[in-house]
């Protein structure tokens, strides 16, 4: 039997084979670059092993110098680490694809990604700026691409070698059908919002149904209201394990068949981002039978714009 503190070590294959992805992962989206380095330093410390960037999030470089500096004094070897990176929405003309993608990689210090996603479905015009808007403020979409196009470009990155995998994030169920039924190599990966709020479970059956991972972002609800982690579920889950409530909700992830991306700059939650074990059979039954709550925080699905929604709590 595995032992409960193993789960913090658990990978997860993939349809196209080789690597596999551990579980738990950690997300880049971290606005300044010092603090980005030393985020991803610590996590490489702590543990982690699966990284996930974009281009959009304008630190590539910070997280390339990380991990060469900790690939360079040992700390880890390249080929223990799991590391993708995201196409943006204003590259997803075919003839954009590769560029992109080796623009990312000379940034992160790389030479083939282990993963690497189309970031939106959403196509935006094409150019260097990477919120296109017209003079009303409206974003300035790309009508003349279509999303199975951008895909089939990805698939050439596969078959040159320069990616390991390919996926989709922030994508419907409906979009993903329609890929899955057009590719000829099958997305490995879709990276949506998820947590014990937005469990997705339609969405994991197919990806599970596929062999695609679901990976999830905002696994701990991005602290918004209504505040996942003060659900009564969480809390008296963590209160009978001896866990805080972010790793329940963290445990739930990996133990229910996703991975999970989290992201902090504060080196004590990295570690207890990490510091996740398997919670009893009952309590995992009791997150999907007690909790009704169902919110989207993110409406980047909506619009292919990255945001949460502000909430106010209620009284």
């Amino acid at each position: 039997m595995e032992a409960p503190y193993m789960l913090r070590h658990r990978t997860i294959p993939l349809a196209t084979g080789g690597k596999e992805m551990p579980a738990v992962g950690f997300g880049t989206l971290i606005p300044d670059p010092a603090t980005t380095k030393r985020a991803v330093a610590k996590a490489l410390s702590v543990g982690f092993r699966h990284f996930d960037c974009a281009e959009r999030y304008r630190n590539e470089e910070a997280v390339g110098e990380a991990i060469a500096e900790a690939i360079a004094d040992g700390t880890v070897q390249r080929e223990d680490l799991f590391v993708t990176t995201k196409l943006w929405n204003t590259n997803h003309r075919p003839e954009r694809v590769k560029a992109a993608l080796e623009a990312s990689l000379r940034r992160l210090k790389l030479d083939y990604l282990d993963a690497y996603l189309i970031h939106t479905p959403y196509a935006f015009l094409p150019g260097e700026e990477l919120d296109p808007r017209d003079e009303n403020g409206q974003v300035i979409y790309d009508a003349g691409i279509s999303l199975i196009e951008t895909w089939h470009a990805l698939e050439e990155l596969v078959e040159s070698g320069r990616c390991r995998a390919i996926g989709l994030s922030d994508i419907t169920l409906d979009k993903l059908k329609e890929i899955v039924a057009n590719a000829r190599i099958m997305p490995a990966i879709v990276q949506v919002e998820s947590h014990p709020y937005l469990p997705e479970w339609e969405l994991l059956d197919y990806c599970q149904a596929n062999g695609i991972v679901l990976l999830a972002f905002a696994p701990l609800g991005h602290a918004m209201e209504p505040n996942l982690l003060t659900d009564p579920v969480i809390t008296g889950i963590a209160d009978r394990v001896n866990k805080t409530p972010a790793q329940v909700a963290l445990a739930w992830a990996v133990q229910r068949g996703t991975a999970f991306l989290t992201t902090s700059i504060k080196p004590l939650r990295i570690e207890e981002n990490f510091a996740i074990s398997a919670l009893p059979d009952q309590e995992m039954v009791r997150i999907r039978s007690d909790i009704s709550t169902n919110v989207r925080f993110n409406s980047v699905v909506e619009t292919g714009v990255p945001g949460f929604i502000p909430r106010v709590k209620s009284t």
